[in-house]
């Protein structure tokens, strides 16, 4: 399962708060953008953390110096997470993780304009930076470009931290970035561009959260799935009644049939192995 973020930009204190009060329900993490937080300050931060006490809050600071110092207030004041640029001093960036460890919370490297984003990506995730951040900003994508290549170099380097994906994500291509490793998938403009951005936020959140719990979680299930399904069918063969049978095989149905909605390989081996169970169960039962 991906998580959520939903970028504030808007320079409009009041009405940022009224667009975070109708997606916030709708999404993991309510992201303070650059632009957002250099206007209103950390005011801002403090009412959204008073008000979204289940969100995540990440503040985009952008930091470029001083990364101890700057980050500290934000994290202080609610931050769940702030950003340092991975164009920074090297130490710039250990500060910035160094505070989010000091108050448990995670600093995230955006890699924006990062030259050598391999290199960089293996240096900071072996300082201890919790996030990394694909982003292609909104200049690039006025350009057209898109995150997917970095994305790809990213996952594809399997170095454990979290992968926050930026760069004109909608409804339309959040699954294939997930599929292509993001576990953090920022939307902007998707969602408040929106007629509705509650059920933008919504859509956008129904698919970064459903395809990992359809598949990969009802692949670990499955065989406590099965072995439930078989110990029903025993129980009822110990019975000896032939009624107990019938019983049990309706019973197994009910119990396998969220496996029938697994993957399609899953399904079959889950569907098989039920299957065999019962022919067994109703060949003992009338002997």
């Amino acid at each position: 399962m991906a998580q959520t973020q939903m970028a504030l930009d808007s320079l409009d204190f009041d009405g940022t708060v009224a667009l975070a009060t109708k997606v916030a329900p709708h999404v993991d993490i309510l992201e303070i953008g650059t632009p957002c937080i250099k206007h209103n300050g950390i005011k801002l931060l403090e009412v959204l953390r008073a008000k979204f006490p289940n969100n995540k809050i990440l503040v985009d600071l952008k930091t470029m110096d001083a990364g101890f110092y700057e980050a500290e207030p934000f994290y202080k004041a609610g931050a769940d997470i702030c950003t340092v640029l991975g164009t920074a001093d090297i130490g710039t960036i250990k500060g910035v993780i160094d505070v989010a460890n000091k108050y448990g919370k995670k600093a995230q490297v955006d890699l924006i304009n990062v030259a050598d984003k391999k290199t960089r990506t293996q240096e900071v995730a072996k300082l201890g930076a919790h996030i990394i951040g694909v982003h292609t900003g909104l200049d690039q994508q006025a350009a057209g470009q898109t995150p997917f290549n970095d994305l790809a170099m990213v996952a594809g380097l399997n170095l454990g931290v979290d992968i926050s994906v930026a760069g004109g994500v909608k409804a339309a291509t959040t699954q294939q970035v997930k599929d292509a490793g993001a576990t953090i998938i920022v939307a902007g403009a998707a969602i408040y561009g929106a007629a509705d951005p509650a059920a933008a936020a919504a859509e956008i959140t129904a698919i970064a959260h459903g395809g990992s719990a359809s598949t990969g979680g009802m692949k670990k299930s499955l065989p406590w799935i099965i072995g439930v399904a078989v110990l029903v069918l025993l129980f009822s063969l110990l019975s000896g009644k032939k009624d107990a049978v019938e019983q049990a095989v309706d019973t197994a149905t009910e119990i396998t049939a969220p496996a029938v909605e697994a993957t399609e390989a899953a399904a079959t081996e889950a569907a098989d192995a039920v299957s065999e169970a019962v022919e067994a169960a109703k060949t003992e039962a009338a002997q």
